[in-house]
């Protein structure tokens, strides 16, 4: 999702949608420990979209 569209939620959205990336990012390193994971990539993609919402959360404390 890109930043723009981010900034349109609110708070509890946020903090919803990062719970859910931080669930679905320990998955993927749990399927990549046990070699069941396709796409590696997922888990930068997670990590990465994980920072971009924590810096527009920063941003709305402001």
């Amino acid at each position: 999702m890109k930043a723009s569209e981010l900034r349109k939620k609110d708070k509890k959205e946020l903090v919803k949608s990062v719970q859910e990336l931080r669930k679905k990012l320990s998955d993927l390193r749990f399927k990549f420990s046990s070699s069941k994971l396709k796409n590696v990539k997922e888990i930068s993609n997670s990590k990465k979209e994980i920072a971009r919402i924590l810096t527009i959360l920063k941003e709305h404390g402001k």
